[in-house]
């Protein structure tokens, strides 16, 4: 009988002929945590009596949720962490390196790897073939000190996409759509694995924001097959030896298969206060926005920024919406420099913050007021998820961001193409 990729993956790293439901131990190849997580891990650790990392090279710490800081408690945070890695040889990612999630595809992430993170949105590395998930701070303290950890090997749902994308629709209102169908918890503990044709001619880009968003209905890991988009996106980042194809069998046992036509696929958002409360833009359009804010490990990327930029391209932002764009990474933010994505940017009335999770998280950068209505390219619109529980958040696309910033209310990207 075949294997899904989740089994086949925890399989070799066990050493075991792993199945859905199975407890296997295995060896990590990556682990992290970020400055809202990393304290607790550190403490975590010590608590434990450990004084040494198992790996120091493949241990990551990143600064990126508050960076730079808001207040003296965070920036005691942030000596904490610096403090340790100095002291025990882990890798310190920096203020305005960019966001942990990004930073792990753009350097570390590599097919069958299996990497663990003190952070929820840990599965966007699935988008390389990884087994990438989040787990609390105490599981990574261990993981930490002993380089291994264990797992129940997830049960996988199928997901197969055919056709191809119409205008102004992409990946985002592909994940949208599904966590819509499925909700919330239509995937606990599961594997989201994906394929089909348009997944084939799918760019990493695009596979990074649904993998990012699979924990959204519960999955442990949201994973893409290893193909030849894998291997020159590995090449492009100077790791092309660490490419191997990697697919699920063809007999594999899923729990659902899921069958989704691209090509009938809509601009969609999810509504305030939980991601499956989706909708289409065109169910929602005229809805006051007060901000918008553009970014975020799920939308954060160059090729976001470049369909921003083509829509805002010689327009203005309305002027009773703030427009704020944070890029994912420090690269991005280069990238997108010098392909004249920021000054189109500026000029349109955008605010460009440093590379990192910035108003994602309402630790800062774009709290919003009482009443106020924002609409992110994030991941999550959890009542007070952006620093107010009394203001709301819709999420979207790039482009339904960018065209809904021109407006001042959310707008079919279509109707301005």
């Amino acid at each position: 009988m075949g294997k899904t990729l989740a089994e086949k993956i925890l399989s070799e790293k066990s050493g075991i002929d792993a199945r859905a439901g199975d407890i296997v131990i295995a060896p990590v190849d990556t682990v992290f945590a970020q400055d809202g997580t990393g304290p607790l891990a550190i403490r975590q650790f010590q608590a434990c009596g450990f004084d040494r990392l198992a790996c120091p090279a493949s241990t990551i710490f990143f600064l990126d949720h508050n960076a730079p800081t808001p207040t003296k408690e965070l920036s005691n945070d942030h000596l904490l962490i610096r403090d340790f890695a100095r002291k025990c040889g882990a890798c310190l990612s920096d203020i305005g390196e960019g966001i942990c999630h990004q930073v792990i595809t753009e350097s570390y992430a590599s097919p069958s790897d299996i990497i663990v993170g003190a952070d929820s949105h840990t599965v966007t590395a699935g988008a390389l073939c990884a087994f990438a998930t989040g787990m609390g701070s105490t599981d990574i303290a261990i993981a930490f000190a002993l380089g291994k950890t264990w797992f129940r090997v997830p049960p996988g749902i199928k997901v197969n996409v055919s056709g191809r994308f119409p205008k102004m629709v992409s990946a985002k209102d592909l994940i949208l759509y599904l966590i819509g169908k499925i909700g919330a918890d239509g995937a606990t503990y599961m594997s989201l694995e994906f394929g089909g044709s348009t997944i084939d001619r799918m760019p990493i880009s695009q596979r990074l924001t649904i993998a990012n968003m699979t924990v959204e209905a519960g999955a442990k890991t949201g994973l893409f097959p290893s193909d030849e988009i894998t291997k020159k996106y590995l090449e492009s980042r100077g790791r092309g030896e660490k490419w191997r194809p990697l697919q699920p069998d063809t007999d594999a046992t899923y729990e659902q298969v899921i069958e989704i036509n691209a090509a009938k696929l809509e601009p969609m958002v999810s509504k305030p206060h939980t991601v499956d409360n989706t909708a289409l833009v065109t169910d929602v359009k005229g809805t006051r926005v007060h901000q918008v804010f553009i970014g975020t490990c799920t939308n954060g990327r160059l090729d976001d920024l470049a369909i921003v930029a083509r829509i805002l391209k010689g327009k203005k932002r309305h002027h009773d919406t703030r427009l704020l764009v944070a890029p994912a990474s420090k690269e991005v933010l280069l990238d997108a420099i010098k392909a004249g994505y920021i000054r189109t940017l500026i000029q349109a009335g955008a605010i460009i913050l440093p590379p990192g999770c910035a108003a994602c998280v309402g630790g800062h950068q774009g709290i919003l007021g009482n009443g106020e209505v924002c609409l992110s390219t994030a991941n999550r619109n959890f009542k007070g998820r952006m620093g107010n529980p009394n203001a709301f958040i819709y999420l979207s696309s790039p482009a339904t961001a960018a065209a809904s910033a021109i407006t001042g209310v959310i707008t079919d990207p279509r109707e301005l193409a």
